[in-house]
């Protein structure tokens, strides 16, 4: 729920691992052999040098200056955005452009550890001895829809309304499947669903009312809305296409309404992207200035990585998310006119999923990729180390966990059993049948070669590392993983429409709240990667998943509540319906003319308070 300029996360970028790989066959070219202990050693060696060399300075402890509003942000994204429409919005690159129009009802504290009012305050009326719960949000006065450099009789206020219209028709409406759906629901004692309905008070205020009582009923019912005024007309006129077929790249960037930090005010394509500070946003900063300070920010469209790389060093970028190749060359300038922080491991990971959808998936290999052993054979197979060492040069750590290190039910115990082990991974294999014949290629029962493919975005080019050394790893078994960089946004109409995918690397943020996902870990969720929208489970793990997760939204007991999602988190690691891949460490080059630099991977960058001294 921060809201901040884009920076590229950790799986953006690109590595050279092949280099790598020259290098190291280049020294040990006549002179006495490299063993990878000494190769390790040095990584280890220059990750130190590196953490030193760098500054780590958090959000949650400096107090911010107070600023003054200027200046102009420059940033990059590696693709034209393919809508502003929030609704179709999926890949980083338009949410980039997009999330800045809006804002939350609540906002979150990632160091307190609380929910705080955002543009709405909100009250929570709870009764035990009916298990009644009513939540009552209230907005802010003056809130508006504006467009750029509009005048106030076009303005449109935003109202209870909104919030109802968009609870109702847009996340309410099955037909869109958008991730809003499936929390809108809760499952009774009876086992029955029951629906979290919403009511008007007044202009500016509406209860969400359940049916029982939850543990986070501020989780539950925030949300980002979009205006009524638009978005009722259209889907009357055309149904949820209707909805859908707003706002596409075509539409004017100035008729494009904001009640967040920014408006758009200009689209070249294949060129920028342009936002320009919105005046009317409601937060302060404590002298009373309307926040953001910054004016304004372009998004240069660059293809590549590289070509960041080189906008930052030739100082036309105001950031750069560091790749680890590139962290030696901006460590080593003289006089460097930025700062290289450290803001530590990421919080979430991306990971690899099989399809186990009986509906779309080849019979054949859904008889492969439903059975637990294979999953846990193939999570055997999986040298996170490896990838630490080769792609990430020490700066990353392997994910043994399933919940965040933040989330208040992590457990340092509850660990992942099947890390890296090939001789555990053919055991594995065998007890459902699986062997290599004389070839040493790995057959099942029926002699039929495991081999599959490994879809993942063609810009995630540090996936694309990592899913060749996955690949390479199982090469050593018999089976063979074709890697298949495809067009990110057909990697989501896959997951999300056609389900028409053998294995897939993806990342879905960080389980940040252990009742957070209902789309994700529910059996009917529209997002329930490996098999979606089921209308009961599919398999025993995934009703007990099911359960437990419903069990843990209600209970208010903090021991209770551990035993249920310690019970949840030791069957997703053993089920392994994902398999989380590592955690690497964030660093973000920032020009020293921006104040108030704040970073970490809890809390990101607050960008809405940098300011040019």
């Amino acid at each position: 729920m921060n809201r901040s300029i884009r920076t590229f996360p950790p799986f953006a970028v690109v590595t050279t691992l092949a280099l790598f790989v020259l290098l190291l066959l280049g020294a040990c070219g006549g002179g006495e052999e490299i063993h990878e202990d000494d190769i390790a050693t040095g990584l280890i060696d220059s990750r130190e040098t590196i953490l030193e060399r760098t500054v780590h300075r958090p959000g949650g402890e400096e107090p911010f200056r107070v600023g003054t509003v200027g200046g102009t942000w420059t940033s990059s994204i590696n693709n034209d955005p393919r809508t502003f429409n929030t609704l179709t919005a999926r890949d980083a690159d338009t949410r980039a452009v997009i999330d800045p129009l809006f804002d939350f009802l609540a906002d979150y504290d990632p160091y307190k550890r609380e929910f705080t009012p955002a543009l709405a305050t909100f009250e929570v009326h709870a009764d035990e001895e009916t298990d009644s719960l009513r939540v009552v949000y209230t907005l802010r006065d003056e809130l508006y829809w504006t467009t750029p450099n509009s005048s106030p009789d076009t303005w449109v206020e935003v109202t209870s309304d909104d919030v109802v219209y968009w609870y109702n028709e847009i996340n309410g409406d099955r037909s869109l499947q958008l991730p809003g759906y499936a929390g809108q629901f809760i499952e009774m004692p009876d086992g029955t669903a029951a629906r979290i309905e919403v009511e008007r008070i007044d202009d500016r205020s509406f209860a969400f009312i359940y049916p029982r009582i939850v543990a986070n009923p501020i989780l539950s019912t925030n949300m980002q809305f979009g205006p009524r005024h638009i978005f009722q007309p259209a889907k009357e006129a055309g149904g949820a296409e209707g909805v859908l077929d707003l706002f596409s790249v075509d539409t004017p960037v100035r008729e494009i309404p904001s009640v967040g930090q920014y408006h758009l005010i200009e689209y070249d394509p294949g060129v920028r992207v342009v936002l320009q500070r919105n005046p009317n946003y409601w937060k302060t900063d404590e002298a009373g200035t309307s926040l953001p300070y910054i004016e304004r920010i372009e998004y240069r469209i660059v293809p590549d990585k590289n070509s960041e790389f080189l906008m930052f060093r030739d100082g036309s970028r105001d950031s750069y998310s560091t790749r680890p190749e590139d962290l030696d060359t901006l460590l080593r300038q003289p006089n460097p006119d930025y700062t290289v922080f450290n803001g530590g491991a990421t919080l979430g990971s991306a990971f690899f999923t099989f399809n186990q959808n009986p509906n779309t998936l080849d019979p054949l290999k859904y008889s492969w990729f439903s059975q637990t052993a294979f999953r846990q054979a193939m999570s055997s197979m999986l040298n996170r180390e490896r990838i630490v060492r080769q792609v990430y040069r020490g700066l990353a750590e392997p994910a043994h966990h399933f919940f965040a290190r933040v989330n208040p039910m992590f457990d340092e115990d509850i660990r992942l059993e099947y890390t890296f082990n090939p001789d555990r991974a053919l055991e594995l294999l065998a007890s459902i049948g699986m062997r290599r014949d004389a070839d040493g290629t790995m057959r099942d029962a029926d002699g039929n070669a495991i081999d599959f493919t490994i879809n993942l975005g063609a810009e995630n080019n540090i996936g694309i590392d990592i899913a060749q050394i996955f690949a390479d790893e199982l090469s050593e078994i018999g089976i063979r993983a074709r890697v298949r960089p495809i067009d990110f946004q057909r990697v989501v109409e896959m997951l999300t429409n056609t389900y028409d995918w053998e294995v897939v690397t993806v990342s879905l943020g960080t389980n940040y709240w252990p009742s957070s996902g209902s789309n994700v870990w529910q059996s009917s969720g529209n997002f329930h990667l490996w098999h979606p929208l089921q209308d009961s489970p599919a398999t025993e793990w995934e009703a007990r998943i099911d359960y437990l997760y419903n069990e843990g939204r209600f209970t208010l007991d903090q021991e209770e509540a551990k035993e249920i999602y310690d019970e949840f988190q030791r069957i997703l690691l053993s089920e392994l319906p994902v398999i989380y891949i590592v955690h690497p460490w964030a660093f973000l080059a920032i020009r020293d003319r921006w104040q108030n630099v704040r970073y970490d991977t809890l809390g990101g960058l607050k960008s809405e308070r940098l300011f040019l001294e």
